[in-house]
């Protein structure tokens, strides 16, 4: 008889679970492209969902300030997005992105939605929908920024 492991049914070791499924295999298909799955977060941020400061996609990653300064440095480096200075003020800069960047964007957001249909393909439209409101139950209220890098 197989040993049941109480740690299996618990809802934080199954929502980790599939979080580092998901997550190792995009950032296997992301790194094909040169992309770490927190640039495609910047990525995303900026050229669909117009998060254009670096306290704003701090903010948007839930993810700590200096983090996202060494990561927007990088991915400047990588020629992917440049931080320009909007105003007299040389702490404010706008994020944009490089041509290239627009590039691997869309090149990545094919990837990102074929992960995300593969695993809510295996739900119904109804299980789907319970799904998602059972995970903003589940963090409502939770302080979503305790991620740190």
């Amino acid at each position: 008889m197989t040993e049941q492991y109480t740690l299996h049914n618990r809802v934080g070791f199954k929502v980790t679970r599939l979080a580092r499924i998901m997550e190792e295999r995009l950032e296997k298909q992301l790194a094909e492209h040169g992309i770490t799955r927190l640039m495609w977060c910047v990525l995303r941020g900026v050229g669909m969902e117009e998060v254009g400061t670096p306290s704003g996609l701090a903010q948007y990653m839930s993810i700590a300030r200096p983090a996202i300064s060494r990561l927007l440095k990088t991915m400047e480096e990588k020629g992917l997005l440049e931080r320009v200075n909007t105003s007299d003020d040389k702490r404010y800069t706008e994020i944009v992105l490089t041509e290239l960047g627009e590039q691997k964007m869309a090149d990545c957001h094919v990837l990102v939605r074929e992960l995300n249909t593969h695993f809510s393909s295996k739900l119904d439209d109804q299980q789907y929908q319970q799904f998602m409101e059972t995970i903003d139950q589940l963090t409502e209220g939770e302080d979503l920024n305790l991620m740190r890098l």
